[in-house]
């Protein structure tokens, strides 16, 4: 069971005991201990093999660490299963309803027998939620349209398509007289990896104009509710978006304040407390004169009325960003005009859809100075992958088309090589030492276990002429999870060998995620953000990788390809 595995059972446990009505110090533990190991690059498993200390680890106490034990040696957790024998399984479905919680879960199934959605769905339709204490009109309208979500459980979007939607409302509010100043908020201004529902904050002229201009959004499906200030609609095949109509001086402390994250802001609200103020979504006010806010038009004079800098949104998530910002020593984080070459694309050759030469175009149209063509090895058949007398035909077409092009541009001649099932390169070593760029992936045997697939990417790093691993754990987002391989002792290996690790731009991927990024930062080993194209318009997905590494603090030092190509060779063995 690796450590992603292991946090959502304990989420579920928390779930559970919530809506069973445990203790709330109880159900905290233990949605903490969860995020601290889903923050964890250090395999769960391994720790508690080696007899380790885990209450040692932030986040995690004693009774968290004897879950996480039960759960390695049985696979199960007996509390779990003995409230599972008072309650249907089935109502862990509807903990997956939005907005829902387990409190009114339990008032659902308590006072009207609900167990599952289709009688939730059923009991909504006929208005009998509606009736319940601490419910309405409004929140079974609310739960009715969730159900959906809730029946395609962890189905939240990925950024990339969330990105499409806030583009999509804020062309069509950009038309509106109304408007003054918006902003949209949640975790797609932190660039979190998924997106759930869309928040959307406007300072207007005219809150009735505004509000009536929001419903005829051309993807609206349903209006949701609609208030004096406030407005929640649900698109067509997309999310639920909140609109929240705010005054001028109080925009700054209401972007601040739905922006989150929900740990920043508890910590934030801390902060201001203990210098006897207070932050909300109105403002900062002091306990002197509570009436009279002192900050919250500009979201930066929110900050400062603490003592802190501006906090960037990709960084909110209270690790450690608020103790930098009252130094002053945020990081200076990596931006898109940093990158100077994409060292991961595909072409014609393979699976791609472009020439080498159109990639090159491309490439030079946004800015880039060099790119590597890596297309895929012979064992990756279902993309017609490269033999070695085809990849060395293709090499001399690159020395070709490199005599044509500016000086300040190079095409290098590279490969995605795969690592074979049973170890070892799908190429040998007597044509890979003839490349520029040499990317080692994982396509094959993604469901062995943890030591062998390991192992068959720290051969790859050992070998001398491979330069850098691809997608690092394998993870889809949404769709598929990582493979179960220690990334503890990949980065042990890199370090050793000086060899660079990927993070995969494509938003399908973001591979490696935040928090090995984050270690491999600690650790020196270089960053190399690409994007994987498969076309010229998939080289624009570079974006998306800025952003992932910007969660993780990256500045333009720790990403190899901020670098002119003749100094990156340098950090090549």
């Amino acid at each position: 069971m690796n450590n992603q595995q292991l946090a959502k059972q304990l989420e579920t446990l928390a779930d559970l005991l919530e809506f069973t009505g445990a203790n709330s110090f109880r159900t905290r533990a233990y949605r903490n201990g969860a995020r601290a190991i889903r923050q964890l690059t250090q395999s769960m498993e391994k720790l508690i093999a080696e007899n380790e200390d885990l209450t040692r680890i932030e986040g995690i106490g004693k009774s968290v660490a004897e879950k996480c034990q039960e759960l390695l040696a049985t696979g199960h957790l007996k509390q779990m299963e003995e409230i599972l024998q008072t309650v249907p399984r089935s109502v862990l479905d509807l903990l997956n309803v939005p907005k829902l919680g387990p409190k009114k879960a339990a008032a659902l199934f308590n006072e009207l027998q609900i167990t599952n959605l289709d009688q939730l769905k059923s009991a909504c339709e006929n208005n009998l939620v509606r009736g319940l204490a601490g419910f309405g009109e409004k929140t079974e309208a609310a739960i009715l349209a969730g159900i959906p979500i809730a029946a395609q459980a962890n189905a939240r979007m990925l950024w990339a398509e969330a990105d499409q939607f806030v583009e999509q409302l804020r062309s069509h509010f950009q038309k509106c007289p109304a408007v003054k100043r918006i902003e949209f908020a949640g975790s797609y201004r932190r660039c979190s990896e998924t997106v759930g529902d869309l928040d959307i904050l406007i300072v207007a002229k005219d809150v009735d104009e505004v509000m009536d201009w929001f419903a005829k959004v051309d993807s609206v499906a349903e209006v949701i509710a609609r208030g004096p200030t406030k407005m929640a609609v649900r698109l067509e095949n997309g999310p639920n978006v909140d609109l929240r109509v705010v005054p001028n001086e109080s925009f700054g402390a209401a972007l601040q304040y739905f922006t989150g994250s929900k740990e920043h802001n508890v910590a934030i609200r801390q902060r201001a407390k203990d210098r006897n103020l207070k932050v909300n979504e109105w403002g900062v006010f002091s306990d002197a004169d509570p009436e009279k806010s002192i900050a919250g038009t500009e979201e930066n004079d929110v900050y400062q009325s603490l003592g802190l800098t501006w906090i960037t949104p990709e960084l909110r998530e209270n690790r450690g960003e608020i103790e930098l910002a009252e130094k002053n020593q945020l990081p200076k984080l990596i931006e898109l005009k940093d990158i100077a070459g994409d060292l991961h694309m595909h072409t014609t050759a393979t699976d791609g859809s472009a020439t080498i030469e159109e990639m090159a175009e491309a490439a030079k149209a946004i800015g880039l100075h060099y790119i590597a063509i890596t297309d895929h090895s012979k064992r990756v058949s279902m993309a017609n992958g490269l033999n070695k007398k085809r990849l060395l035909e293709q090499w001399e077409e690159i020395d070709c088309l490199n005599e044509w092009m500016t000086d300040d541009f190079i095409i290098l001649k590279g490969i995605e090589c795969d690592i074979l099932e049973a170890g070892g390169m799908d190429l040998p070593d007597d044509v890979l030492e003839q490349a520029d760029w040499v990317i080692a992936s994982v396509h094959y045997g993604q469901n062995q276990p943890s030591e062998k697939i390991t192992q068959r990417i720290i051969g790859a790093i050992e070998n001398p002429f491979v330069s850098i691993i691809a997608h690092p754990t394998g993870r889809l987002i949404n769709s598929r999870p990582p493979y179960d391989v220690d990334m503890e002792a990949v980065m042990d290996a890199a370090v050793t060998h000086r060899k660079m690790l990927e993070l995969n731009a494509s938003p399908k991927r973001l591979d490696l995620n935040e928090f090995h990024l984050a270690a491999a930062k600690k650790r020196g080993i270089p960053i190399v953000i690409s994007t994987d194209a498969h076309h010229p318009h998939g080289l624009r997905a570079m974006r998306y990788g800025i952003q992932q590494a910007r969660r993780a603090g990256l500045e333009p030092k720790d990403v190899a390809n901020t670098r002119t190509w003749g100094d990156l060779k340098s950090l090549i063995l």
